[in-house]
């Protein structure tokens, strides 16, 4: 089954033509549910960052026994470090 086109496209990229800071996230993912670890970072090195983000913000809202709010705002801040890092390295080398 070819799941690539039910993919949502970029409104960035159909309406301006540039790809945002999260174009790759969903084949990124894609791949990382066939296994394929490496690939899935190379498609979006923000993959990892941002699962384990989601998972904490999950938590957050889950979970109203603990304080996960730190834990979230420093996963935001590292995540959106490795979109921008990962951004930079797939369009200027």
């Amino acid at each position: 089954m070819d799941l690539e086109k039910y993919m949502v496209p970029c409104l960035s990229k159909t309406l301006f033509g540039v790809e945002c800071l999260g174009c790759g996230f969903q084949r990124g993912l894609l791949l990382l549910l066939k296994g394929d670890f490496t690939a899935a970072f190379q498609m979006y090195p923000a993959v990892y960052t941002t699962l384990l983000f989601l998972i904490i913000l999950g938590l957050y809202f889950i979970d109203k026994q603990r304080n996960y709010k730190n834990l979230m705002i420093s996963m935001a801040i590292i995540n959106g470090l490795f979109m921008i890092v990962g951004y930079l390295c797939k369009h200027y080398y």
